[in-house]
């Protein structure tokens, strides 16, 4: 099961619970044509430590460090994790073979992310930036000291070189986009670069994800003939504070902390990167992982389970004071998950036969009776956000609905957003049960005499694929109610290494998975939702609409960040709507548990648990 977390480098850096294929690739994804451009002057040159989106840095140019961080934060020690499956690779960028998220992790950018301050990119290998207020392109200025692990300079060679890499070698999908939003790269010296955005191209957000792009050594790439599309363990060194020192396949990964880091004396990097060594242990199954961290194998678990949660952490380490338990807050925008319907699959194309599925989804049972009371019902794409939508649609919001009202059900525009429906505390809800008969007869499957739903002679089949043996005890009795219904539902647990080729190829009827969206919208929308992308890999439903595709063009066209949250509310209605998911749960907190030989900022950033970025080990105090 993912765990819920920002789909971005500093929830790697927090808690490595995304894979690494979707870290791979940053949202360089153009918006649909005609959305406006910056306002400004294009003669106007502004020159800045950073960039944001709206409004104004939070930090100065000379802030000492990230206010959110323990600048005099001891180095030493080790931390150790756990991830769940096998890795056969270290290229995350290569469709073929399956590599873990720490693969990402030595690399950095011109840019990098804080986790306190939304849609903010500050200059990492770049110490400045200075582009027109149209933001047509935009001059990187990087930092001379700045080395990769090998010790040769960070050079802009090695960023336009990487650009193009990916532009020749990296997923399709993401060159065929990104030649149009960035169709030049130009190195002007040693340590200067300028990305040329396309012509009639949105500029907005486009700085920050081209200074989101890894750097790798053009050198090495040279040297050895190695591809981006190509399965290997071996890689290009990188320029961050932690290097891949050890590996056994599918049981461990070993990083270790580069002591001659060059950037550990930077003000974004003060207090962070404090290990020396983290370790990453790799199980089947989360049962299996537990067993493990009760017997001190790895050091500290970020807990997904309710059942382990609520029954497994009385254990003598606990009692002891050993091992610290903690609930901490997390103002995260929790991810979109649940039960995902693929609308590539004839049967589910209809939305009434959805909405049937779903209303045999028992949230009420299943978080009473197996998940202790501990979760809330997810309603919304940006669940618990100004960006979810509310009630009936009125403002800026309703303009945005009118202007596509040819598009969608009227309804949409005049009455409440869709919400999950309510259950009852028996699995089978008799109400809901009633209900969805209903809708599958008025699509046109009739039950036969033994009650299974039948249209056009053939049975509806509904099969569900995962890989984590944890979330039987939630499929199952979902399958039951299924079966209830009439519907001929089944269920299959496959390999790590199948269920990713399996997901990937778009080979399931429905999938525990879902869209991680961010508190501010941008271009990367339409990788998500565009229906020019509903086919690729980070749209697992295969929704889009012209409808959404002009919502999206309003949120990337959006000067301020009121414009851009109603466009994203009018966006969250089509989508409720639709059906394309069973929304599932969410917790809005961290549940850890580690060996007490830790310790953290107090409080912690509002958008990041952080403990491989900016906790420290106690034992190298």
């Amino acid at each position: 099961m993912r765990s819920a977390g920002d789909m971005s480098r500093r929830a790697l850096l927090g808690g490595f619970g995304i894979s690494a294929f979707a870290m791979a690739y940053p949202n360089l994804i153009p918006a649909p044509a005609g959305a406006q451009e910056p306002a400004g002057d294009p003669n106007t040159i502004l020159r800045s430590h950073g960039i944001s989106t709206f409004g104004d840095l939070k930090y100065p140019p000379d802030f000492p460090h990230l206010d959110y961080v323990n600048p005099d934060a001891p180095k030493g020690g080790e931390i150790s994790v756990w991830a769940q499956g096998t890795f056969d690779s270290f290229n995350p960028y290569a469709r073929v073979g399956r590599a873990p998220a720490y693969s990402v992790l030595p690399y950095e950018s011109l840019l990098a992310d804080v986790d306190d301050e939304v849609s903010a990119s500050y200059g990492l290998v770049a110490r400045e930036l200075e582009y027109p207020e149209t933001q047509d392109w935009v001059i990187f200025h990087m930092r001379p000291e700045a080395r990769f692990s090998d010790g040769t300079p960070v050079t802009a060679h090695d960023v336009a070189f990487s650009h193009n890499l990916l532009l020749e070698q990296g997923l399709p999908s993401y060159a065929q986009s990104v030649k149009v939003s960035i169709p030049v790269v130009e190195v002007i010296d040693d340590h200067t670069v300028r990305f040329v955005f396309g012509e009639g191209v949105p500029k907005k957000n486009l700085i920050s994800q081209a200074g989101g792009t890894p750097i790798w050594s053009k050198a090495w790439y040279e040297k050895t003939g190695a591809r981006l599309d190509e399965s290997r363990f071996e890689t290009s060194p990188g320029s961050g504070p932690y290097m891949i020192d050890s590996w056994d396949v599918n049981r461990r990964i070993t990083l270790k902390r580069n002591p001659d880091y060059w950037g550990r004396d930077l003000p974004i990097m003060k207090g962070r990167a404090n290990f020396d060594s983290i370790r990453v242990e790799f199980f089947a199954d989360g049962s299996a992982a537990f067993e493990a961290f009760k017997a001190g194998q790895y050091t500290f678990r970020q807990e997904n389970s309710s059942v382990i949660w609520a029954t497994g952490y009385d254990f003598p380490a606990v009692n002891r004071g050993d091992v610290v338990r903690e609930e901490l807050p997390n103002a995260s925008l929790p991810a979109a998950t649940g039960f995902v319907f693929n609308l590539r699959r004839p049967q589910l194309q209809d939305r009434r036969v959805r909405q049937a599925l779903a209303l045999m989804y028992n949230f009420t049972w299943t978080n009473d009776t197996l998940q202790y009371g501990l979760f809330q019902q997810r309603e919304s794409f940006w669940q618990n956000s100004d960006l979810q939508a509310k009630g009936i649609p009125e403002g800026r919001e309703l303009e945005l609905l009118q202007e596509v009202a040819d598009q969608i059900p009227a309804a949409i525009l005049t009455e409440e957003v869709t919400v999950p429906h309510t259950s009852g505390d028996r699995q089978l809800d008799r109400r809901n049960l009633r209900t969805a008969l209903a809708l599958m007869q008025d699509a046109g499957w009739m039950p036969n005499e033994t009650g299974q739903l039948m249209k056009d002679g053939q049975t509806l089949k509904v099969e569900f694929l995962t890989q984590d043996p944890q979330m039987d005890r939630f499929v199952i009795p979902y399958i039951d109610n299924l079966k209830a219904l009439g519907v001929d539902a089944g269920y299959r647990r496959v390999d790590p290494a199948q269920y990713t080729s399996r997901q990937r190829s778009f080979d399931w009827d429905m999938i525990y998975d879902g869209y991680t969206n961010g508190p501010e919208e941008g271009t990367g929308m339409g990788q998500r939702f565009g229906s020019e992308d509903k086919d690729r890999e980070f749209n697992p439903a295969g929704y889009g609409s012209a409808a959404l595709d002009h919502l999206i063009t309003r949120v990337i066209e959006a000067q301020t960040h009121e414009d851009m949250a109603a466009a994203v509310r009018a966006a969250d209605r089509l989508l409720r709507y639709e059906m394309i998911m069973v929304p599932t749960w969410y917790l809005g907190k961290f549940w850890v548990a580690y060996w007490a030989q830790f310790g953290r900022p107090d409080p912690l950033p509002p958008y990041a648990l952080g403990q491989l970025d900016f906790w420290w080990s106690t034992k190298a105090e």
